[in-house]
């Protein structure tokens, strides 16, 4: 049974435009649970010392998770495995999951039973501030035992994710992240009520989710016949090409989520709540970069490799300015929008239970100054995909690093100032993660450009001009709307939640009204004219 595909079989801008809406509404779906998740977070925990602990006790498998299972090798594997698709045979494509399984499964496990062993060190080097202040060294030491195996578990579910994605079969990977927030929805509102301390409800929580969200794949790699049998051998030649792209990649996929653990880090020295601010604020950023900006860059990288497989640099070329398009449509009005409602929306969503209104002026500040990079957070996300489809992992190392190096020097600029005399020192840190985002996003595409892998179609400068237009009329509606509306942290919650929605109603129908004034119209979403 082959596997080969030719290059006409690779996704053109209208199929990846079905497969972008696809991933998008089950991560639409994903992340209105976890905005319940939150929502439910903040009346439970508010932003006191376990709601902290914890909140770093989850990030750092998180991160772990982004870095290895979402970032550097998913980047590193799936142009691997799309090269052995397009060229090799259906038993040489399981020999190579067989093996690549049992690669990642072995060190995995290594990583998790040291991480358990030495939690209390983990603590120290992702929480340093915590070190002086026992309860929360100690719940954040106890914590990370229970959730680190989530690394593990979550990371073999984005290798099955992957692979998945590889076969076009996105809407199973990108449902799969609803059972971690159903998961920790339940735990929250029906398991903490039974344990001494709440909070560790949460963590054994997120250990139940890496399980079951690993358990619910399974079958469905079953289905296509290529269900692992994990086999160690680190002398296999695609393990060894894997590993050869993943090291670099390491640095150059995943800055984003070294520079917020940065943030993590920092935020651990300043005045108790600045790491839940900081969450709170985060996660809001994260719904459009999530539903939309990894939504398309889930479905652009096999495609993007198996152009480059096919040695279509055309079709390559029009792929990312298709992907280049969408992205600025989505995360400009997304960035305006949050920057303008950051306080009406974090009250509506948080300001319940143990979450009071300085939790939520102070996560409003920071939600602005991440809502600042939206836009360049996700164009990393279309622009990387561009190196690695290419197997090219040296230029967005280098790249990376000028950037971490960038936010570090940031973060030093921005958060003394703001700490000392203003008291807000975890604005800063989202604003230094915000600028290096665009260092970053801003090199990628110079990279590209010199390499003369990416050729800009004709009618950007009216593609631009359309989304100024737009973006200022919501703008304009949105800002009319709140001097009519005042009194939020007064209100009741569906007083609160029936006026934002008029009030994101009203934006929406201004931004897409005034494109369509503009002249854009439906086909400009389904293909590139050039």
């Amino acid at each position: 049974m082959s596997a080969a595909q030719p290059p006409s079989a690779a996704k053109k801008p209208s199929g990846l435009l079905r497969s972008s809406f696809i991933v998008s509404t089950m991560t639409m779906l994903s992340r209105v649970l976890g905005l319940a998740r939150d929502v439910i977070f903040a009346r439970v925990l508010g932003a006191e010392a376990g709601a902290d602990a914890f909140f770093v006790a989850f990030k750092i498998p998180n991160f772990f998770r982004r870095l290895f299972a979402e970032g550097a090798f998913a980047q590193a594997f799936v142009p691997v495995l799309s090269e052995y698709r397009q060229n090799g045979s259906h038993a040489a494509v399981k020999d190579l999951l067989d093996r690549v399984a049992g690669c990642l499964g072995s060190v995995l496990l290594l990583v998790t039973v040291l991480a358990v062993v030495g939690a209390p060190v983990v603590t120290m080097v992702f929480a340093p501030g915590f070190i002086d202040q026992t309860e929360k060294f100690v719940l954040a030491s106890e914590m990370i035992r229970i959730t680190f195996p989530y690394l593990m578990l979550i990371s073999l579910t984005g290798f099955a994710g992957a692979i998945l994605n590889s076969y076009d079969r996105f809407a199973v990977p990108a449902v799969t992240p609803v059972l971690l927030n159903v998961s920790l929805i339940c735990a929250a509102l029906f398991a903490a009520p039974h344990f001494e301390q709440p909070v560790f409800a949460l963590a054994w929580g997120v250990l139940a989710a890496g399980v079951v969200q690993l358990l619910f794949q399974l079958p469905f790699l079953k289905r296509i016949h290529l269900l692992p049998s994990p086999k160690i051998d680190w002398q296999d030649k695609g393990v060894k090409q894997i590993l050869t792209l993943m090291v670099p990649a390491l640095f150059g996929v995943s800055v984003s989520q070294i520079n917020l653990l940065l943030d993590t880090v920092l935020a651990s020295f300043l005045p108790t709540g600045s790491v839940s601010w900081l969450y709170y604020s985060d996660r809001l950023a994260e719904l459009p970069l999530g539903v939309f900006g990894i939504a398309i860059a889930t479905v652009i990288l096999p495609s993007l490799s198996r152009l480059h497989a096919g040695e279509s640099r055309e079709h390559f070329s029009k792929t990312l300015d298709w992907a280049l398009r969408m992205i600025l449509l989505i995360a400009l009005p997304s960035s305006v929008a949050l920057i303008i409602l950051a306080e009406p929306i974090l009250f509506t969503l948080f300001q319940y239970g143990k979450t009071d209104a300085h939790t939520v002026l102070m996560s409003g500040l920071s939600l602005r100054a991440y809502a600042l990079g939206l836009t360049a957070f996700m164009l990393i996300k279309v622009l990387a995909p561009g190196f690695y489809a290419r197997q090219d992992m040296k230029t967005p190392v280098r790249i990376g690093i000028i950037a971490m190096a960038a936010n570090m020097l940031l973060n030093l600029a921005f958060v003394l100032p703001l700490y000392f005399y203003f008291n807000i020192g975890h604005v800063g840190l989202a604003l230094a993660t915000s600028v290096s985002a665009y260092l970053n996003a801003g090199l990628l595409y110079r990279g590209l450009s010199k390499q003369k892998v990416f050729n800009p179609l004709a009618g950007w400068g009216q593609h631009w001009l359309r989304l100024v237009l737009a973006c200022g009329a919501m703008a304009t509606v949105l800002l009319l709307g709140l001097t009519q509306l005042s009194g939020w942290a007064d209100w009741l919650w569906w007083q609160r939640g029936s006026a934002l929605a008029v009030l994101v109603m009203a934006g929406l129908l201004a931004y897409v009204g005034a494109l369509l004034l503009a002249g854009f119209r439906s086909r400009d979403l389904r293909a590139n004219k050039g």
